[in-house]
């Protein structure tokens, strides 16, 4: 029996649908939101919520633990949701975490990620860590209504990759063999600087985009000025800053590795929409 948390989300949802052979607990805060999988069972329990997650997770062997949405709590409330899974006999956890997950990484949630797994670690459990590079989708939604870039990424590079990527890799570890106490950094097939992608964008949609470099503070200033909690704003600049550091652009193979198929580049994604 495989759980999957955030089976309504964008990736959630992508993973759940590869899973359509195998036994599925779907586990969402929202019954009515979750997909229509045959043969499925949804169970009703947030991240963090102990019993109801102890009743979700009976009978489940294995957990695809999806990260949950950003806040200020995050990390409690995954060590709050592993710690039921094991207490529920929960044998093994896949988790999507974050490339270059380092208690020291630029990228603040990158941190979070980390302490996500050092958790799951301790708890002895078996376990695959999903590193994701920066999603694809991110990148066209990068584009002001000025149709400018803007941000403290300099000439660094993002090797970005797309959700339906990530949830093939998923979905394969998910139901094979031989992933147990792997760490996979999930990329697309290159690493671009955001002003080839403003190129890329440009010739696919037919007007110029183009990329603004700022400085850390003009980032802070600029992002400050919608109300977001200060945890909210660092997340927000650090990836960028994340990018400039070099700590986005490391390519790998694995998800033609473990998919057999490349992954999809910003070219294909961009040509798609």
């Amino acid at each position: 029996m495989i759980g999957v948390t955030g089976s309504t989300g964008q990736l959630g949802s992508r993973i759940v649908a590869q899973l359509t052979s195998v036994p599925l607990r779907l586990i969402v805060r929202d019954p009515a939101r979750a997909p229509s999988v045959p043969g499925a069972s949804v169970a009703q329990a947030a991240y963090g919520e102990h019993a109801a997650l102890l009743s979700a997770l009976d009978g489940v062997d294995v957990l695809m633990l999806l990260s949950a949405t950003e806040s200020a709590d995050r990390v409690a409330l995954h060590k709050a949701t592993v710690d039921a899974a094991v207490a529920a006999g929960v044998q093994r956890i896949v988790y999507t975490s974050f490339v270059g997950a380092a208690p020291g990484a630029t990228f603040t949630f990158a941190r979070d990620h980390w302490h996500t797994e050092e958790h799951i670690r301790s708890t002895g459990v078996d376990f695959t860590f999903l590193r994701d590079n920066m999603y694809l989708d991110f990148v066209p939604g990068f584009v002001g209504s000025d149709d400018v870039i803007r941000g403290p990424a300099g000439d660094g590079r993002v090797a970005a990759v797309a959700r339906d990527d990530v949830a093939a890799v998923a979905a394969r570890v998910l139901t094979g063999s031989g992933h147990n106490g792997a760490t996979y950094d999930l990329t697309g097939p290159s690493a671009f600087t955001l002003a080839e992608a403003a190129a890329v964008l440009t010739a696919a949609w037919g007007r110029k985009v183009r990329y603004e470099a700022e400085t850390l503070d003009e980032a802070y200033r600029s992002r400050e000025s919608y109300g977001a909690a200060p945890w909210e704003v660092a997340g927000w600049v650090t990836s960028y800053a994340a990018i400039a550091s070099g700590e986005m652009g490391n390519v790998s193979t694995a998800v033609a590795d473990i998919t057999g198929r490349e992954p999809i580049g910003l070219e294909e994604y961009v040509g798609r929409g």
